[in-house]
């Protein structure tokens, strides 16, 4: 099997890295664990778009505890952390920041400063990010795009590591702003998060209807993340299994000789080449935090739908045979052979 070479020169350091991730994850489980019953697969989603230093956009109705689980995994990643809720009058300066006038007590003289928004912090939480209108979700996506925001002419990075995470309410969609396509693809994932189940959410009653005290543990820190972040990128991956994420985002393009009889009759618009790019980052961030050296196309094939649910763009052919993006990719892996 061939490797890619130019980023995958590993350390021993970067061998102990990935040892401290792998061990770093099982702790991150069981201290989000304390707080958040079940769900430990959307966690170490979260935490393979934070590995990847892409972001994620999370869909679930309300009161599966989004809110919770990502300030839990703040506090025990030892990151900044703030809550945006989007309303209709949201402005771009409510998230960015704005200039100010200060007049200085000696001079009289009057200066501008910039006042910096809540958009400064590590991990953001970009809650009912549909409900804004489109000027003020270009506002955010530019900051997640560049790691900086520029006001008054003057340029302000933002604090590293950036992660921006994401909420849709699926069930409420009058007088919400859809994400267009083009600014869903700045996402590396789309999760989902389902119901607990019936045992789960038992014990959730029985937990958050109790008294209790709850000591969380930190298990990284802002420095680490930004190290493994870089470790990420030099797992090893093989030629084959590159071909293989290439040639599952190709054949969900209608256009394409490759794409399947399936993809042409029900698929609008297929996916762009940034998620072959996710596919191979998530592949090694997934690989990264069961404590693999080396990146496979199974790694690919747990990530898929992560990367191209909200990629794939379905006609009305088949909205009316209820044939959802999801579907598409569960018969795209089916289709797609591996090298």
């Amino acid at each position: 099997m061939a490797f890619n070479t130019p980023e995958s020169a590993t350390t021993p350091d970067d061998l102990k890295l990935v040892d401290i991730l792998r061990q770093g994850r099982d702790a991150l489980q069981k201290e989000v664990g304390k707080v958040v019953i079940g769900q430990k697969d959307v966690v170490d989603q979260i935490l393979m778009a934070l590995f990847c230093r892409g972001h994620a956009l999370m869909v679930g109705v309300p009161g599966l505890a989004k809110t919770l689980m990502v300030r839990t995994i703040s506090q025990i990643l030892d990151l900044s952390f703030n809550r945006v809720q989007f309303t209709p009058d949201l402005m771009p300066s409510d998230i960015v920041g704005t200039d100010v006038i200060e007049e200085d007590p000696a001079t009289k003289q009057r200066s501008f400063r910039f006042i910096k928004g809540p958009i400064f912090s590590n991990l953001i939480l970009a809650d009912e990010i549909n409900r804004t209108p489109p000027k003020t979700q270009a506002a955010l996506l530019e900051a997640m795009e560049e790691h900086r925001v520029t006001a008054g002419g003057q340029t302000f990075p933002l604090p590293e590591p950036f992660f921006v995470l994401a909420t849709q309410n699926p069930i409420e969609q009058e007088g919400t702003y859809p994400l267009p396509e083009a600014q869903l693809d700045r996402f590396m994932f789309e999760i989902r998060i389902d119901y607990p189940s019936k045992q789960e959410e038992m014990d959730i009653v029985r937990a958050t209807t109790a008294l209790r005290e709850i000591n969380l543990q930190r298990v990284l820190d802002a420095q680490q993340v930004l190290e493994i972040q870089k470790v990420v990128r030099k797992i090893p991956v093989g030629d084959s299994v590159i071909k293989y994420a290439v040639d599952l985002v190709g054949a969900t393009r209608p256009k394409s000789d490759e794409a399947p009889d399936f993809v042409k009759q029900f698929v609008r618009w297929g996916a762009g080449p940034r998620a072959s790019q996710y596919l191979i980052l998530a592949a090694k961030a997934r690989a990264a935090i069961r404590g693999n050296f080396a990146a496979s196309t199974t790694d690919v094939e747990a990530v898929a739908q992560l990367v191209l649910r909200h990629r794939v763009v379905t006609n009305f052919h088949a909205e009316s045979e209820e044939i959802t993006p999801d579907e598409i990719v569960r018969r795209l892996l089916g289709t797609v052979k591996k090298s």
